[in-house]
Parts: C-alpha cells; structure tokens; sequence
C-alpha cells in the first residue's frame, strides 16, 4: 500500500523511525528487527535511498533534509 506521496508503508515506517530518540545503545536495531521485521542493514540501506527520494522529501522533509546534513558533514570530512 502506498501514501499520496506514492511511499509503501514500509518506507513510511522507515522515515517515521528514524524520525524518533531512542533510550540507548541498541535500543535501534531491536526496534528495527522486531517491528519492521527487517535486519539494520537492509534499514539503512532503504533509508539511504529514501535520502535522494523526492517523495520521501515530501512526505518528512524535517527527517529528510537532517539526514542530508549529516551525510554532507560526514563527506566534507573526508
């Protein structure tokens, strides 16, 4: 199923639990197996995508547009 945007659920929840705090170490990852039924590396590889992905811009453009920051400030440092 998809959103107006044209995102599936899954990249939905995706942006939705990366837009969360979460209380420790590993606190992540568990959430991520356990409720998106996913391992963390398949998470971050869809989330990466979802970073270039104009719909998801739409859909959180506060998640979104922090994560390109990050991105950019980790590559300048290189």
């Amino acid at each position: 199923m998809t959103d107006d945007e044209g995102l599936s659920e899954r990249e939905m929840a995706v942006l939705a639990y990366e837009g969360r705090t979460w209380a420790g170490p590993g606190a992540k990852e568990r959430a991520i197996r356990e409720g998106l039924g996913m391992s963390p590396v398949r998470y971050y590889q869809l989330l990466n995508a979802l970073m270039d992905d104009p719909r998801a811009l739409a859909h959180a453009p506060g998640t979104v547009n922090r994560l390109r920051r990050i991105r950019e400030d980790r590559r300048a440092r290189r």
